[in-house]
């Protein structure tokens, strides 16, 4: 049975923490002495499990939250607040004011993880361990952002999370570990952040010892073998009816809620496609983007380049979410037949 996505996230900010805390100042501790770049889920992952291992994270470096980004994920700056962490969010983390600070702080790792800027060499190199990275995917596949979501849109059934030493470039350095994480037909961007988090957690668990004592492993990246993504936008969601119903699954289940969603157009009117069923083996007999008709009680089967897809949930302009019959009734009202879907705003049935 297809899987019920969580509800649409509300557009929350959080309030603010990074000018109330205290200042960052250096104390004598037995501990490794850490300072943890990152964000998001993986990054609150990371701190439970280096505090867990005994390590003194000494400051979170990190994120503040962009107001027009859904919030749907836990907060580091949070997270660290509350156990009495100092904690900042600087526009340059390289600037060389930051730097000082960090440097007066007498590092002996760095961890990243999840953090959406690059350090660069004089940061890299004030740990007297090193710099390591938290990244989600097999490297080298899938360097750059947004990992979990472009695995996804290119229908992998194998992803990961990978711990390895920084350098200058993204996502580039000697691996130390990686643990692979199976990517099921029915995953989405929400479902498969959830297992890369718990992947990620238990891969720091079991790797921070051989690190703290500089006995963890570095293989080098096969750089040739190397792939890069940008980060994705909301515009990147437009649907290719002319692809395949595979392909059209995939980029729907990647950036379904929390993220943007899928979307095509229909009659001038924005249409979102929240959920649609993995493809059966279906012949398709219309043009791509035509309403072949519903099937059952709830999915619309509408015909791509190669094949059938079954949309289940849609949503057009700000409307309700509505199931796949839903639409198809309310799109007889209009008695333009057949309904098509398109890549433009204009009229397209």
């Amino acid at each position: 049975m297809p899987m019920t996505p969580p509800p649409p996230f509300p557009r929350a900010g959080r309030p603010p923490l990074f000018m109330s805390n205290p200042p960052i100042a250096p104390e004598q501790t037995t501990p490794l002495r850490v300072v943890l770049f990152g964000y998001h889920d993986i990054g609150v992952a990371c701190l439970e499990v280096l505090r867990e291992r005994g390590a003194d994270v000494v400051a979170v470096v990190t994120h503040e939250d962009d107001p027009a980004e859904t919030i749907w994920f836990a907060s580091l700056a949070h997270a660290a607040a509350a156990r009495g962490i100092p904690v900042r969010a600087p526009q340059d983390p390289n600037a060389p004011a930051f730097v000082e600070q960090i440097r007066r702080l007498q590092p002996d790792l760095i961890v990243s993880s999840f953090y959406r800027r690059l350090l660069g060499r004089t940061l890299l190199h004030l740990p007297r361990l090193g710099a390591v990275n938290v990244h989600g995917s097999l490297l080298p596949k899938y360097r750059g952002r947004a990992p979990i979501n472009w695995a996804l849109v290119h229908g992998e059934t194998l992803t990961g999370v990978t711990l390895h030493y920084m350098d200058e470039w993204a996502d580039h350095g000697d691996i130390i570990s990686q643990r692979p994480v199976p990517i099921a037909v029915e995953d989405t961007g929400f479902t498969l952040s959830r297992k890369l988090t718990a992947a990620a957690r238990e891969a720091v668990r079991e790797t921070y010892p051989l690190i703290a004592s500089g006995r963890a492993p570095r293989v080098p990246q096969d750089h040739a073998a190397a792939t890069r993504f940008g980060r994705r936008r909301p515009a990147d969601g437009l649907i290719d009816w002319g692809a395949s119903a595979w392909r059209t699954y995939n980029l729907v289940r990647a950036v379904t809620h929390p993220f943007p969603g899928a979307f095509t157009y229909w009659g001038g009117r924005r249409v979102l496609v929240w959920e649609a069923r993995p493809p059966r083996d279906r012949r398709c007999g219309g043009r791509p983007g035509q309403v072949l008709g519903t099937d059952g009680a709830r999915s619309l089967a509408v015909a791509t380049g190669e094949g059938v897809l079954e949309i289940v949930r849609l949503q057009i302009d700000d409307e309700s979410e509505m199931g796949g019959a839903e639409f198809a009734a309310a799109a007889s009202h209009f008695g333009t037949t057949p309904v098509l879907f398109g890549s433009t705003g204009g009229r397209s049935g």
